[in-house]
């Protein structure tokens, strides 16, 4: 098994290791610390069935459906994402973490290749401890108190049109009742502060207007947006990636249209609340990027 990282911070690439096969306890520990240390890992040329990519994603945890994405046939947790001209995409081309709309958002996803344009269709991914740690330090203190409204606003869009959609909208208005989670998150196992709002699905800040709120979330979100921060992944059939949701935020290349992009996805549940603590101290080395502007000044 061998960990080839890509970027100072974020995505690195494992080779030698067989994933249609369970992991043994050794595999899956070294997977799951390159996982929390570089935030996004992939894999060529694993051609396995949706049994088999099931198969590894519940060895990171229960299986997650998305509420607004089932898919039936057997397997409500496996979601087929396949988009061409007569299926664009909905909004999978804005930077987010996913469903972080639940109570506790999605863990990990594990997206899976398997058919895609001779150009175009990258993912990108943002570290968002990088992010976090490129603000000032006045604004890392002044963001650390805050929270956020996340709502599933992209989905709205889904029921439209009859009586009955709005019904059920309003239905899952109530299963998914506008969590505020904080703007700053401690990572729940590496103890990492984390930059958690995204365009997606943040609303607004709670307790200020929403002109104060627009113009800190603009300049928040801007960070996903920093090539220093950032992991560019070229797929190709076969390929695998599972990131860590509560660590980076992603972004998929919508530049191939009318195309086929074809992937499938398996998203692990989360199992915490995201929360904040000021006296969390890292319990691994902590990889940030500090960018050095010498007009500026900054170090």
């Amino acid at each position: 098994m061998e960990i080839i990282a890509n970027q100072p911070t974020i995505g690195a690439e494992i080779k030698c290791l067989d994933l249609s096969r369970p992991l043994s306890t050794a595999e899956f520990d070294n997977v799951y610390q390159a996982l929390l240390s570089y935030k996004v890992i992939y894999f060529r040329d694993q051609n396995i069935s949706p049994d088999q990519h099931e198969a590894l994603a519940k060895q990171f945890g229960e299986l997650e459906v998305n509420p607004f994405r089932p898919q039936g046939e057997g397997r409500p947790a496996l979601q087929i994402i396949k988009n061409d001209k007569d299926n664009p995409v909905l909004s999978t081309d804005v930077w987010h973490a996913d469903l972080t709309f639940r109570e506790k958002p999605t863990k990990f996803t594990i997206l899976r290749c398997i058919e895609i344009p001779a150009q175009g269709g990258d993912t990108l991914w943002s570290d968002m401890c990088a992010a976090y740690d490129g603000l000032s330090d006045s604004m890392k203190k002044f963001v650390c108190s805050l929270e956020a409204i996340h709502d599933f606003k992209n989905f709205r869009v889904l029921y439209r049109g009859t009586e009955e959609k709005r019904q059920e909208l309003h239905r899952m208005e109530d299963m998914f009742p506008n969590p505020a989670h904080p703007v700053v998150i401690s990572h729940p196992e590496t103890k990492q502060r984390v930059l958690f709002v995204n365009r997606q699905f943040t609303v607004r800040i709670k307790d200020m207007s929403d002109y104060e709120s627009r113009k800190v979330l603009d300049l928040l979100y801007d960070q996903a947006s920093v090539p220093e921060y950032q992991f560019r992944l070229k797929w190709h059939p076969g390929t695998i990636a599972i990131w860590d949701n509560r660590l980076c935020q992603h972004y998929a290349v919508n530049d191939y249209y009318p195309n086929l992009r074809h992937m499938e996805r398996v998203a692990i549940e989360g199992d915490a609340v995201p929360h904040f603590d000021a006296d969390a101290i890292p319990e691994q080395k902590y990889r940030t990027i500090r960018r050095v502007h010498a007009v500026e000044g900054l170090h």
